[in-house]
């Protein structure tokens, strides 16, 4: 799919590029079965399906930069890359493209093994605004619909429907009155976990703003 020019695809759970004239930006990279070299890759929490060095080293060459929530630092192992720590609140710019981190966090979904949320707060986890242009594309990471999210107005939301460790799909319905986006595209279904089901039923729900399903690669 496209938006004012820049193409859109998406790879499956919570895995999107963003492609404008010679550029490709990746977000959160997991299981992927093409090789396409990243000029920026975005990753916005260090849980295995959002950080992961196999797909890393996959698309990233010399000429990567990498912009990563701050508590993924130390456990990225690409080399002769640039890598930035971000964290909400801060704005990168990277090859004129405007990168600015968001909170991403849980409000009620909790781990029974730790009895704390499984993205917790304080952890400073990321979603990301991009901007690319003059448009902007929300990703909103792995989250629940908190108050940091209102009034964001992107003109596209990416944004999680399959519950348990994110937003269900009546919860991501909810948030999509409060951001106001102009597009809103499911996620984080399909891999780990829900299904196309939580996609549908998201679509359903929303009518403020367009919604589309994205197609896998």
């Amino acid at each position: 799919m496209e938006y004012n020019g820049v193409q859109i695809k998406w790879y499956g759970h919570d895995t999107f590029t963003l492609s404008y004239s010679s550029l490709t930006i990746y977000i959160d990279p997991y299981q992927l079965e093409k090789k396409i070299n990243a000029d920026i890759v975005l990753v916005s929490h260090n849980h295995f399906d959002h950080l992961s060095n196999d797909d890393l080293k996959k698309i990233s060459t010399e000429k990567t930069t990498i912009i990563a929530a701050k508590e993924c630092l130390g456990q990225i192992k690409a080399k002769n890359n640039q890598i930035i720590g971000i964290e909400p609140g801060e704005e990168k710019t990277v090859s004129g493209i405007k990168i600015r981190a968001v909170p991403a966090y849980n409000l009620d979904k909790i781990n029974p093994q730790t009895n704390q949320p499984f993205h917790p707060k304080q952890d400073k986890k990321v979603g990301f605004i991009i901007t690319i242009n003059n448009s902007t594309f929300y990703h909103a990471g792995d989250t629940d619909y908190i108050p940091e999210m209102n009034g964001l107005a992107p003109d596209v939301f990416f944004v999680p429907v399959s519950g348990t460790y994110v937003m269900t799909a009546k919860e991501a319905a909810s948030s999509v009155l409060g951001v106001k986006p102009k597009l809103a595209i499911p996620m984080h279904y399909g891999s780990i976990i829900g299904n196309k089901d939580d996609a549908e039923s998201f679509k359903k729900l929303v009518s403020t703003c367009q919604v589309q399903i994205p197609t896998k690669e």
